[in-house]
Parts: C-alpha cells; sequence; structure tokens
C-alpha cells in the first residue's frame, strides 16, 4: 500500500471500509493497529478472550454484553478485523452528511437495544431487563429494587401491553435523549 506498510489490507478493502464504517483511512490504520495487538495468537482474528483482556471491558459491568455485540454477525467464534471495525463504527460521532447504518440514531439505538435483548429475539422482557440490570449494579440496590424498577419500565414502555419491549417501543422511549452524543467516542485522525 504504499505509504501504509503496516496496514495489510488493499487500496480497494480500504476503501470499502471507509464507505461502509465512515472512518479515515487513518483511523482505520490505527484500528488495525489496535486489532493487530489485541490478536494475541496472530491469526488475523479475535476471540472472545482476547476482548476480555482489554481492561476497560474486563472491569465494565456490561462488558460480557459488549463483547457478544462484536460475535452477533459471526459464523464462528472468532472476528475478523472488518467485523471488529464495523461494531466499532457504531460509536463513531454522527456527522452531518456523513452517517452511515452504523452510526445513524437508528443504528445506534438499535445496538443499545441488542444489549438489552439476551435472547436475540427482537423484544426485551421484564426478565432481561431485570439481568442486565443486575449486571449494571450488582449488589448495590435489593433484588425487590430491581424488580419493581424492571417492571415500572416495561410498564412505562409497552405501548402493546404484549409485556415486553420492541424495538420501536424502546425507540419511543429515547426519543428525547442524545443517543448520537452519549454513544460516541471520538476516535483520533
Amino acid at each position: 500500500m504504499g505509504s501504509r506498510p503496516s496496514l495489510l489490507l488493499r487500496d480497494e478493502e480500504l476503501a470499502e471500509i471507509q464507505k461502509e464504517t465512515g472512518f479515515t483511512a487513518n483511523q482505520i490504520e490505527r484500528l488495525y493497529s489496535r486489532f493487530t495487538a489485541l490478536d494475541k495468537s496472530t491469526t488475523g482474528a479475535l476471540s472472545r478472550d482476547d476482548f476480555l483482556r482489554i481492561p476497560e471491558l474486563a472491569i465494565n459491568p456490561l462488558g460480557d454484553r459488549i463483547v457478544n455485540s462484536f460475535f452477533r454477525h459471526s459464523e464462528e467464534d472468532r472476528v475478523n478485523f472488518r467485523q471488529f471495525v464495523r461494531v466499532l463504527a457504531h460509536f463513531r460521532p454522527v456527522k452531518k452528511n456523513r452517517e452511515n447504518q452504523f452510526n445513524s440514531r437508528e443504528g445506534k439505538l438499535h445496538f443499545a437495544f441488542k444489549l438489552y435483548d439476551i435472547d436475540d429475539d427482537d423484544r426485551i422482557t421484564k426478565d432481561e431487563l431485570l439481568a442486565v440490570l443486575q449486571m449494571m449494579v450488582g449488589e448495590n440496590i435489593s433484588e425487590e429494587q430491581l424488580l419493581s424498577i424492571a417492571e415500572r419500565t416495561i410498564l412505562e414502555a409497552d405501548a402493546d401491553g404484549d409485556g415486553m419491549i420492541s424495538f420501536e417501543e424502546f425507540c419511543t422511549v429515547l426519543e428525547r435523549s442524545q443517543v448520537e452524543h452519549k454513544m460516541s467516542i471520538k476516535f483520533l485522525n
């Protein structure tokens, strides 16, 4: 690739990743460097253990759910660079005229929704909500309080009365939140 000997992507692949994710060539090169540093087995793919070696994920109460998001569209229990970058694209700041499927408001909401949708059936049940709340607060709140929060949340969000939260209901609840900013990380150029 000429001026980028450390990046083992063809120019066509780099252009495709840029178009698909909105990352710049420099950002992709930095992400590739991070990816290869995480790939301890040098297989060109990351395992769940590779992700869990990231200190910020290891201590995050939702670390397992975040790691699972990287494997959602993987046939195997490994994630290649392109899959890695696609997930990270959800956290790119939304910029006018540079929005894409991953970092649009809807893409960010869908990503957040899937953190709660543990069984991946496109519905958040009271039990799923309770499980995620338990991950987030641990032993700091009693089981009764968590159950009350989960039940109240379902009651308030469940517009169709089926006892679960659909993606549309989830979006309605978060209508006034600034998810575009809250789910954004500044990636260095």
